[in-house]
């Protein structure tokens, strides 16, 4: 029977295709016991496997670059715990074979990840698939993944771990659903880099039938089961207006009547650069600087490091913007070197500028290289702190960059109601502001964005997340500075239009999103933006904004 679908729409395009489901979990190992002689030989096919694994979640983040490579060097971390590996060996030495001791001190690490709340509930996939690729090693059992076909076809799962994502091939995934995550998730953010066609926290993803012909609209959300020819011939069709309005835009992002609304980048280092300038991007908004610390989580990097790595990206944007966020460690992003391993809830614990102020001597390393790496280049380098809740975190960061001596502009990123809500007081510290929309919406509405159960409260659609950018926004107004936004929520074209509607003065995505986003802004002048989101703010929900916005700007 034909069925429609509907989960979260987060990466553009229309796929139709036939589905194919991920591969099964690992089989649990069994329980059987081994002799007290044969202990060090199965510590080290442990230790091995653990190696090896590691190594190849690196040499993939290698090959897929950019946010997939920090992603991947993440899960490689995991996987060489050495509180981990040390709780492997006690079990070992205690009668355990080495594929048993993997599987149960993966499971109480589970455990403890589980009971430490829902922010880091997003880890156990990344946990899991890791514990999966250690086990199947041991056992000598391929890696359960991506279904070998030489066929296109649309990838269901119930969940995608990095890995898998990060090397999908386009030419063969036409596009995947899932039943969990949400539209911040790893695989949303990296499907959105592949400019593959998703959807996310679809229930019952799973119980689409193997071969069952599926239409996917990563826009919408919707999934339709068995499409008609009619269906399918008006998804087509709107697929390829879509994309000539995409080919036909181009220049600087503005809206039909010529206000200026600059579409700049998100990069996680220089392995982005290239596809941002490909895009037309006209610098970058946010430029990530945790992959450079995820290489060693003992010890920050050198300046010097520091410096060729943060040069080169401002070396790709001549006479462009170029907004670094200092390094954003803690609550899914630890680094032992910095981080608390005892927080009970970490997303609202030590983690963003208040690290950095913990330790002052990273701080000043990371301010100093990149004043270094400015000099001589005519970059309009802006730097930008994590996670600030009010004025006196503003100052603070702003007078570190003063010590540093940095002549760049500092701001303060807006991913705390608070600092939202109070806006024009931070302001009297920094010169800029920028909305990371992906945590303002976690923490707004107690939602943790890994969760695909409450990705109806990440939806950055929701009017109370509008409320506040409205409000960061107009405080800037007010005070003759800008106010962008750099979280996942610029990326969605309809949004954008939206966002620039709210007083938004730049918007910061990543570089496969930037020509549907220039595309969509030239189509509407700023009154419509304006009433478009005046239309959304005065709804209640998130999908009832969407359709209100997307009523005026389409004349209904």
């Amino acid at each position: 029977m034909d069925t429609t679908l509907r989960g979260v729409g987060v990466s553009h395009g229309v796929a139709i295709g036939e589905a194919r489901h991920m591969g099964t979990a690992v089989l649990e190992p069994p329980a059987k016991q081994i002799a007290a002689d044969e202990a060090p030989r199965e510590q080290q096919r442990a230790r091995q496997a653990v190696e090896a694994v590691a190594a190849d979640l690196v040499a993939r983040g290698n090959l897929a670059g950019g946010e997939a490579q920090a992603v991947l060097e993440a899960q490689a971390m995991m996987a060489q715990d050495p509180e981990l590996m040390a709780d492997v060996e006690r079990r070992i030495t205690v009668g355990s074979t080495a594929e048993r001791a993997v599987y149960d001190a993966f499971a109480a690490y589970r455990a403890l990840l589980a009971q430490a709340g829902d922010y880091l509930a997003g880890r156990v996939a990344d946990l899991d698939d890791v514990r999966n690729r250690i086990v199947a090693r041991l056992l000598g059992v391929p890696m359960p993944g991506v279904p070998d076909s030489d066929r296109p076809y649309v990838l269901i799962a119930r969940d995608l771990a990095p890995a898998d994502t990060a090397l999908l091939d386009p030419a063969l995934v036409l596009g995947f659903v899932t039943e969990e995550g949400g539209p911040t998730s790893h695989s949303a953010i990296l499907a959105r880099a592949l400019g593959v066609p998703a959807v996310v926290a679809l229930p019952g993803a799973g119980e689409l039938a193997e071969g069952t012909v599926i239409a996917v609209d990563g826009s919408t959300g919707e999934v339709m089961v068995n499409p008609t020819d009619a269906e399918r011939e008006e998804l087509t069709r709107a697929a390829e207006e879509r994309k000539a309005a995409v080919e036909a835009a181009n220049g600087p992002g503005a809206t039909s009547d010529g206000h200026k609304v600059p579409l700049l980048a998100n990069v996680g280092g220089p392995g982005d650069v290239p596809a941002a300038v490909e895009a037309g991007a006209e610098g970058v908004g946010l430029f990530r600087t945790e992959f450079l610390f995820l290489d060693d989580s003992e010890r920050a990097p050198s300046e010097e490091k520091q410096v060729e790595a943060y040069r080169q990206v401002l070396e790709a944007f001549p006479e462009g913007r170029v907004v670094v966020r200092v390094l954003d460690a803690g609550a899914d992003k630890p680094l032992s070197f910095l981080t608390p391993a005892d927080e009970p809830n970490p997303a609202l614990g030590v983690r963003g500028l208040r690290t950095l102020l913990d330790h002052p001597e990273v701080l000043q390393g990371q301010l100093r290289a990149l004043a270094k790496a400015a000099e001589g280049l005519p970059v309009y380098l802006e730097v930008m702190a994590p996670m600030v809740a009010d004025r006196t975190d503003a100052r603070a960061f702003a007078d570190a960059c003063r010590e540093a001596g940095l002549s760049a502009k500092f701001g303060a990123m807006v991913e705390i109601p608070s600092a939202a809500l109070r806006a024009r007081s931070v302001l009297q510290e920094v010169e800029f502001l920028s909305l990371g929309t992906n945590d303002l919406a976690q923490y707004t509405f107690a939602a943790d964005r890994q969760v695909g159960a409450v990705s109806r409260l990440q939806d950055p659609w929701q009017p109370a997340l509008l409320d506040l950018v409205a409000i960061s926004a107009e405080a800037a107004q007010a005070e003759g500075k800008s106010c962008g936004v750099c979280g996942e929520a610029a990326s969605d074209p309809l949004l954008a239009c939206v966002l620039a509607g709210l007083g938004v003065t730049s918007l910061s995505m990543g570089a496969s999103a930037i020509p549907f986003v220039r595309a969509q802004l030239a189509k509407h002048t700023l009154a419509q933006c304006e009433r478009a989101a005046a239309a959304a703010r005065a709804a209640d929900s998130g999908p009832d904004a969407r359709a209100a916005a997307q009523a005026v700007l389409s004349g209904e």
